[in-house]
């Protein structure tokens, strides 16, 4: 499947569940091929921060029990994977950022295997 199918019926499948498109992880060679297929600005990527990347995935946030907020990371794949933390509101943004660095890592490692 083209990264492009993937990516919108991933967004699909995570929105119908409530969650919102935070960041978008791309390697630069699907960020070349959307380009080409001159399907980028239809993707559903407007508004979210794109970054490169040595894989291809989408963070995923929503609102969860308690006052805590849940983000996944999910990799671009036709072989679904992803990775789930929920964060406590009193958490600070440097805290979650650390967090989801260490998140970002186990799934380029999941990847390479």
């Amino acid at each position: 499947m083209k990264p492009d199918d993937l990516i919108k019926q991933t967004v699909d499948t995570y929105r119908k569940h409530g969650w919102q498109l935070r960041r978008a992880l791309l390697t630069p060679e699907t960020i070349a091929a959307l380009h080409a297929e001159a399907g980028y600005d239809s993707l559903p990527l407007s508004g979210t921060e794109v970054n490169e990347a040595t894989i291809d995935a989408l963070w995923f946030s929503r609102a969860s029990h308690a006052g805590r907020e849940a983000w996944e990371l999910r990799l671009v794949s036709e072989n679904p994977f992803a990775l789930f933390e929920t964060f406590e509101e009193d958490e600070t943004e440097e805290q979650r950022e650390e967090l989801r660095g260490e998140m970002e890592a186990k799934l380029r490692a999941h990847s390479n295997q």
